[in-house]
C-alpha cells in the first residue's frame, strides 16, 4: 500500500511533465505535416514522434497510468499520424491546434454538421453516468475483498466485468473533456451483452475505437494484396500484437504470444463464420442461444489465453494495490477541501 501511494505521488508529479512532452511531438507532427505532401516526406517528418510515443508510458510507475497512456498515445494517436503521414484519417494540419491535439490523443471525433465548437457546458447526464460508472466500480472493489474465498472462474467474471467498467469510466471521463472542446466521443462499447455473433462483438460492439482505427490503416491496405479475409486476417494479428504491448506495459514481463493467439484465434473465428453465413440455407442458432454461446465463447478464450498472463504476473494484485492508494488519495483530498472550507 505505501508502495502504490509512493508510486501514485510520483507519477502525480510527473504527468505534467509528459502532457507538455506529448503537446510539443505532437504539435510538431502538426507543424511538419502543413509543411510537406502526405506520403514518404510527411512519414520520415513524423518518424522521430512515432518512435519516442511508445516509450512516454513507461515514465510512470503504476499500472493505470502506463495502460492509459500506453493506449491512448502507442495505440491512437501513432496510429492516427500514421494515417495523417498518407493523408488519411481524421486529422489535418489545417485544423486548429487544439482540435488536432485533441483528435491525436484523445478518443474523440469532429462534430459531423460543423467546425468544432465553442466550449460548452457539460451536460448533467453525461456527469451522472460518470458518477453511477465510478460507484459501481467501487463496489466492484469492495468485493476484491473476499477474492481469496471466490472460485478462480468466478473472479475471472468479476475482472471481466472490472476491465469493463474502468474501460468506460475512463472514457466517461474523456467524453467530459471532449463535451467542453465542443467535440463528440468515439464510442467504445455498443451493449456488448445482446451480441449475436462473434462478428458481431468484435465489429460493432467491443472496443470500437480500435475497430474504427484499423480499419483504415491495416484492413483497407491489407484487402487490397490480400482480400477481404486476409484483411481481418491482418487486423486481428495486429490487434493480438498491439495488445501484447499493452500487456507489457501493464506488467513489464517478457511477452508470451498468449495475447496474440486469442486474436489470431478470434480472426480465424469470425473468418470460419463469415464463410458459414454466406450460405443461407445452413443453420443459425437463434438469438436466445446465439447471444450466451457468444459470450461463453470470448468468455472462455479469455480465461485460457487472455487473463493468466496478467494473473500470472500478479499484475492483478498490483493494480488492487494501485485502487487501494487511489481510493485513499481521494478520501485524503476530501477531508482536506472539507477542512479548508470550514
Amino acid at each position: 500500500m505505501d508502495e502504490a501511494m509512493k508510486a501514485l505521488q510520483s507519477d502525480l508529479k510527473s504527468l505534467p511533465k509528459v502532457v507538455m512532452i506529448v503537446f510539443i511531438l505532437v504539435y510538431y507532427a502538426r507543424f511538419t505535416s502543413s509543411l510537406l505532401r502526405s506520403g514518404l516526406p510527411r512519414f520520415l517528418s513524423i518518424v522521430p514522434v512515432i518512435s519516442i510515443l511508445p516509450i512516454i508510458p513507461f515514465t510512470f510507475s503504476m499500472i493505470h497510468f502506463r495502460g492509459i497512456s500506453g493506449f491512448f498515445l502507442t495505440w491512437l494517436c501513432l496510429f492516427k499520424l500514421l494515417l495523417l503521414s498518407f493523408g488519411r484519417g481524421p486529422l489535418d494540419p489545417s485544423l486548429p491546434l487544439i482540435s488536432f491535439i485533441s483528435l491525436a490523443t484523445l478518443p474523440v471525433k469532429l462534430q459531423e454538421d460543423s467546425k468544432p465548437k465553442q466550449l460548452t457546458i457539460l451536460s448533467p447526464k453525461l456527469v451522472i453516468s460518470t458518477a453511477i460508472r465510478a460507484a459501481l466500480l467501487s463496489v466492484l472493489f469492495s468485493i476484491y475483498s473476499f477474492k481469496e474465498e471466490l472460485n478462480y472462474y468466478v473472479l475471472l467474471l468479476v475482472y471481466c466485468v472490472h476491465i469493463y467498467l474502468f474501460l468506460e469510466l475512463v472514457l466517461s471521463t474523456s467524453a467530459i473533456t471532449s463535451q467542453l472542446l465542443g467535440m463528440e466521443l468515439e464510442p467504445q462499447f455498443n451493449k456488448p451483452y445482446f451480441t449475436t455473433s462473434l462478428r458481431d462483438f468484435c465489429g460493432r460492439r467491443w472496443n470500437l475505437m480500435v475497430s474504427a482505427i484499423l480499419r483504415p490503416s491495416i484492413y483497407e491496405p491489407a484487402k487490397i494484396y490480400f482480400g477481404p479475409l486476409g484483411g481481418v486476417l491482418a487486423v486481428f494479428l495486429t490487434s493480438g500484437l498491439m495488445h501484447e504491448l499493452m500487456f507489457y506495459y501493464n506488467n513489464l514481463r517478457k511477452p508470451t504470444g498468449e495475447v496474440t493467439a486469442f486474436f489470431v484465434l478470434h480472426g480465424v473465428c469470425v473468418v470460419v463464420e463469415w464463410w458459414w453465413a454466406k450460405y443461407q440455407n445452413w443453420w443459425c442458432p437463434p438469438r436466445v442461444f446465439a447471444t450466451p454461446l457468444t459470450l461463453g465463447f470470448v468468455a472462455g478464450t479469455a480465461f485460457w489465453l487472455f487473463f493468466p498472463p496478467l494473473i500470472r504476473g500478479r499484475t492483478d494484485e498490483k493494480v488492487l494495490a494501485e485502487v487501494a492508494a487511489m481510493m485513499t488519495l481521494i478520501k485524503e483530498t476530501g477531508k482536506w477541501l472539507i477542512g479548508s472550507g470550514n
